[in-house]
């Protein structure tokens, strides 16, 4: 567990990495050709309110992986920026999945000692501020961004806001079961558990740190603001037309 200082220099975060490279299977025909944060709502590219939301909380840079139409990335964003913002692609062409994905980027991080990981297929203006004011609080290796409701409620939080258990994997029911919002700040010496080419959910790794040590993992629950996983057709077709 990483000692992280309370001030406010110390929670700035400037690198956010994006994951982009799912197939969206779920919204198929529309994401036959394009990878889902590429699809439009409320006339722009999905991934594009991840990155202002993330702008806004003082990021500077974005890496995004890409798999599935990777060309289509590079001609939403030609000069690889978003507004003033610079963007890294990193392709994968096995799919790594999430723990993978963020192994993979290792040796773009450089000597930054946390990222933000942010789903790009997620809408949401939730404050991300909290969120970092808990993870210097807790001083863990990871912090995640929960919502009391949702469509699966399967991450559990103690009454000292550490994450118990995921997935029931631990059997430890805490006193909340929470839904991950797909937001999350991790130090980066905890891809020193991550092995490099393997294709894994990082909720595997995390699972396994919280059993070696219960206070390694953090959470805070979010509920300001709207939240949306744009995982089914339906989702998508209510939201594609609104200016968010």
């Amino acid at each position: 567990m990483n000692s992280c200082p309370s001030d406010a220099a110390s929670q700035k975060i400037r690198t956010a990495f994006i994951l982009g490279a799912g197939l969206g299977t779920r919204l198929r025909p529309l994401t036959d050709h394009v990878p889902k944060p590429l699809l439009p709502v409320g006339g722009r590219p999905i991934i594009t309110y991840a990155m202002e939301h993330l702008r806004n909380a003082g990021v500077e840079r974005f890496i995004i992986n890409t798999h599935h139409c990777p060309e289509k990335y590079l001609e939403a964003f030609p000069n690889s920026r978003w507004e003033d913002i610079p963007i890294t692609f990193r392709h994968e062409p096995v799919l790594l999945d999430t723990a993978g994905g963020v192994k993979n980027i290792e040796d773009l991080i450089g000597l930054e000692r946390r990222i933000i990981v942010y789903n790009g297929d997620i809408l949401t203006n939730l404050p991300l501020e909290p969120l970092l004011r808990r993870h210097a609080k807790l001083g863990t290796e990871a912090t995640l961004a929960l919502r009391s409701r949702g469509p699966l409620t399967n991450v559990r939080i103690d009454s000292r806001g550490f994450i118990c258990d995921m997935r029931d994997a631990l059997q430890n029911p805490g006193v909340q079961a929470c839904l991950f919002a797909g937001i999350y700040v991790l130090e980066t010496a905890f891809l020193q558990r991550l092995t490099s080419g393997k294709i894994e959910s990082i909720v595997l790794p995390l699972v396994e740190s919280i059993r070696q040590n219960p206070r390694s993992v953090g959470g805070i629950v979010i509920d300001e603001g709207f939240w949306h996983d744009l995982g089914t057709m339906e989702e998508y077709h209510t939201l594609r037309d609104q200016a968010l």
